[in-house]
């Protein structure tokens, strides 16, 4: 069946649906990972969003629960071809029951690479999929979508306790992906993961060795957020130790004083070349992100543009990457052995 993408700009696309049928709005985001396809779908972090890959092929090797990184975030799919017969021992569907089984509408067959020169060149911009010849009401409905509240929208609603070991770990979650609370266990921590509107004085009171912020979707200056950045200062103010990663690291800056910006097609992909200042070394890194931290002193900044990337605050420490890289490069992995060491000499006195 035919299916049109409208972009706010008056562009239209004309292709093929797959997934589910129907019609939805979204802001148009494109993401350049060969892999992991299934980690992006399955990414808090794309809420709201209908998401373009650049790989012309997805879907080679199915559909793999266990690499799934929780529910669906994605608003939409968009892809060049979509792989109808998968070829992987470990597949048990493919992508396009996948998406028609959770309601998610595919959109297939138009030029992908035309798509992406366009947001490159003008910006992420918000699009309507319709199954039908868009009209001037669709295109006032792009024109009109926002992302509001977010991460109320994706975080857990109760506390809940994975993992064993001597260290506790409260994890804050503001959409978080599995694989976090996954590299904390492998380190022997018990992960207590909290509400995004936990109150510091709940989290605290497990007495934990450290505080894990995660990975979310969203503006992260979003009035929605403010409740969150003042528990993210009350935490850091009582001197334990902290992690942030992706909007953690955004939320931790805005706890700090810096402030954030919107980037103008974001870094979503395997393949982000990031410098740490300290050492020189540049590291491969996985991100999944709309916004940057405005600050000076950044501990990591990203070497195609410069933005900032991680801040050292002492006990408290952030990046803008994803280490725990979940279809993507482990380079940053050491990052939790680093928060592992901090917590350690925390309680070492």
């Amino acid at each position: 069946m035919k299916a049109y993408l409208i972009l706010e700009n008056g562009v239209v696309m004309e292709g093929k649906s797959f997934g589910a049928q129907g019609e939805t709005t979204g802001e148009v985001v494109f993401a350049t990972g060969m892999t992991g396809y299934l980690e992006t779908l399955t990414d808090q972090s794309y809420h709201g969003q209908i998401v373009l890959q650049t790989f012309p092929l997805i879907g080679n090797y199915g559909v793999i629960p266990s690499d799934f990184e929780g529910a669906v975030g994605v608003k939409a799919y968009i892809v060049k071809h979509p792989c109808r017969e998968p070829s992987n021992f470990r597949s048990e569907s493919n992508l396009h029951t996948f998406l028609s089984e959770r309601g998610i509408i595919g959109l297939c067959g138009i030029d992908t690479r035309a798509l992406t020169k366009i947001i490159r060149q003008n910006g992420v911009m918000n699009g309507k999929i319709t199954m039908s010849p868009p009209t001037e009401t669709d295109l006032s409905e792009a024109k009109a979508y926002a992302i509001r509240n977010a991460v109320a929208a994706v975080s857990i609603r109760a506390v809940t306790k994975t993992g064993n070991g001597p260290r506790r770990v409260a994890l804050l979650d503001l959409g978080a992906k599995r694989g976090i609370a996954d590299a904390l266990s492998a380190r022997g921590c018990e992960v207590w993961s909290f509400p995004h509107d936990a109150e510091a004085r709940d989290i605290l009171r497990i007495k934990p060795a450290g505080v894990m912020l995660s990975n979310g979707p969203g503006d992260p200056a979003d009035p929605a957020n403010r409740a969150a950045v003042e528990t993210i200062r009350v935490l850091q103010q009582s001197g334990v130790t902290i992690f942030g990663i992706c909007l953690g690291h955004q939320l931790l800056a805005l706890a700090n004083g810096h402030s954030t910006e919107k980037l103008k097609f974001g870094h979503r992909g395997a393949n982000q070349p990031v410098k740490e200042i300290s050492t020189g070394r540049v590291y491969i890194t996985s991100q999944n992100h709309g916004y940057a931290v405005v600050a000076d002193g950044s501990s990591f900044v990203n070497v195609n543009d410069g933005t900032c990337e991680g801040m050292d605050y002492g006990s408290a420490f952030s990046v803008q990457f994803h280490p725990e890289a979940r279809g993507g490069p482990l380079d940053t992995a050491f990052l939790f052995d680093r928060f592992i060491e901090r917590m350690d000499a925390h309680a070492a006195g």
